[in-house]
């Protein structure tokens, strides 16, 4: 006597008797036993409630890892831009008093060399040195504070300034433009609060 052997279904080991032959390829499902059939889907059966709620949940949990990191890169990108408007601005301040001290600048006995405002970087000053008595450019424009939320407000106000007799640890606007500083109160990812950048 021939045995058609046997085959599996699932792993709760559904097996078909061995006097039955397997279902010929497009058999219904009808053929086979009760608990076998419920686990056949037809060819046109769609998604299980359950299989919907798991893969809504899977989309959920990647959805979310993905909003911080994105928030993470939006402030790194404004961190670099940040220090990139730190570093043209206090070159300009620095390019400034080198102007100052090589005498290309007129500079009266009580001023420091650095300069009375920042809009004064962009407006240019007269270099005594030239016949025709051209000006002097620092800064094609002042950058903003990527930080300061409100975009009506002019480039130049939005920095903190710091003159040459106020102290580091609290600077104050004076007479003259020593240094510049973020006025945003918030703290950058390196721990340090980008007023002290």
């Amino acid at each position: 006597m021939r045995v058609t052997p046997c085959f599996t279904l699932s792993p709760l080991a559904l097996r078909l008797s061995p006097r039955r032959s397997p279902p010929a390829q497009g058999a219904s499902p009808s053929r086979l036993s009760p608990l076998a059939s419920r686990l056949v889907k037809p060819a046109n059966a769609g998604f299980t409630l359950i299989e919907l709620v798991i893969t809504v949940a899977i989309v959920a949990i990647l959805a979310s890892g993905l909003i911080p990191l994105t928030q993470l890169a939006a402030q790194r990108s404004k961190e670099q831009e940040l220090h990139s408007s730190l570093r043209e601005i206090r070159t300009a301040i620095d390019a400034y008093k080198k102007a100052i001290d090589d005498n290309r600048i007129e500079k009266k006995a009580d001023q420091t060399g650095y300069p009375p405002k920042l809009d004064v970087l962009v407006e240019g000053v007269k270099d005594v040195k030239t016949p025709d008595g051209g000006k002097i450019y620092f800064l094609r424009r002042i950058p903003r504070d990527p930080f300061f939320e409100d975009s009506t407000v002019a480039a130049a106000k939005t920095w903190g300034l710091r003159s040459y007799a106020s102290p580091p640890d609290d600077p104050r606007e004076g007479e003259d433009v020593f240094d510049v500083y973020s006025l945003s109160g918030k703290v950058g990812l390196n721990g340090v609060p980008y007023k002290n950048w």
